[in-house]
């Protein structure tokens, strides 16, 4: 679930960044180097442009959140979940076993 927020956090915020340089304000924004808006995309541009950044400027705001309180609930459930673990067969089965070194004790 984190992964599919975070991929739509950098597609939300490259749309945004594109959309923001293509908006014609008060210097001409960065279409007005290459060619006017209105000609490439129709005289109602400015208008669905101003939509577009509104609803992507919303989604950014909701998945900064998003992130924000996903990864402070995760961090506290690692802090309070985590257990010792358990010692494992293969230890116990070797410190049973005499080291090849050890003298063996006889039996008479």
């Amino acid at each position: 679930m984190m992964g599919f927020i975070i991929t739509l956090h950098v597609v939300v915020c490259a749309l945004l960044i594109a959309l923001i340089l293509i908006q014609r304000g008060r210097g001409g924004g960065l279409a007005e180097s290459f060619s006017d808006v209105e000609s490439m995309l129709g005289t109602k541009t400015s208008a669905f442009l101003t939509r577009t950044t509104t609803i992507l400027s919303v989604l950014f705001f909701f998945t900064c959140l998003t992130l924000a309180v996903m990864s402070v609930r995760q961090s506290r459930s690692l802090m309070r979940e985590k257990k010792t673990p358990l010692p494992r067969a293969e230890d116990k089965t070797e410190s049973s076993a005499p080291s090849p070194g050890a003298e063996t004790p006889k039996v008479e």
